[in-house]
């Protein structure tokens, strides 16, 4: 499916600049001013401000653009929740991915009680319009109390051993909240995330299972929907 890029108006930095500022920032563990720095290394003067505006405007624009390019979701979901720290409390991140390990979709909340595991469900078959086969879950019995409310014809498995896709695709945020020291807010924690689910699994092909040729190719294929979804004309090619 197509969309149509954002718009730049109003900005004086050309559109390849603004998106490899988003693109350092959402897939390398950077912080704004780090961004800033390599930057600067190659001629570009942005302030850590300016480059922090730039991913609030365009970084949650740029991964809907990514998730209305990728096929329709499996008819197998994994779900599954951890904490992080937010200002020193215990917040839960909530994540679903499907067969393939696209993330559905995420969300922070205070609890992981059936209210939480409900109002999760509920968020999940609006925003995928659809509704799995199968959920697979761990044995949080929230679960099993918000399934049967909210989706009791579809099959739920409860195992510990099952989940390891999703428990799997918790690492790179792990990774960025270290690199961040933690997040500052609830909803700033949901709005960086919210962005990041979208945009770094996109770059992130399962290499392991690939040839060095066929991951470049690729990734050529990846950077070019990548330009396509910001609108960026001009990607130098190789023959």
């Amino acid at each position: 499916m197509g969309s149509t890029p954002p718009s730049y108006q109003g900005h004086r930095y050309p559109v390849e600049v603004i998106a490899h500022c988003v693109w350092l920032y959402f897939r390398f563990p950077l912080s704004f001013r780090e961004v800033e720095e390599l930057m600067l290394e190659r001629g570009v003067l942005a302030s850590h401000e300016t480059v922090r505006r730039w991913c609030a405007k365009f970084g949650q624009s740029y991964a809907n653009g990514l998730r209305r390019r990728r096929p329709r979701p499996s008819d197998k979901w994994h779900l599954d929740e951890v904490f992080i720290k937010i200002n020193g409390e215990r917040k839960y991140l909530w994540r679903a991915v499907d067969a393939d390990g696209n993330v559905l979709d995420i969300l922070v909340q205070s609890r992981r009680d059936k209210a939480a595991a409900r109002r999760f469900f509920r968020r999940l078959l609006k925003k995928t319009r659809t509704v799995p086969r199968v959920i697979v879950t761990d044995k949080l019995r929230s679960y099993g109390a918000a399934h049967r409310e909210v989706m009791p014809s579809v099959e739920h498995r409860a195992h510990k051993g099952l989940n390891n896709r999703v428990e799997k695709s918790h690492q790179p945020t792990r990774q960025r909240e270290r690199a961040m020291k933690g997040f500052r807010s609830t909803g700033g924690a949901q709005r960086f995330l919210a962005a990041f689910s979208g945009i770094s699994p996109h770059f992130r092909p399962p290499r392991h299972l690939m040839t060095a040729p066929d991951y470049r190719a690729e990734m050529t294929i990846r950077f070019t929907i990548w330009d396509q979804i910001t609108g960026f004309v001009g990607r130098p090619t190789t023959a």
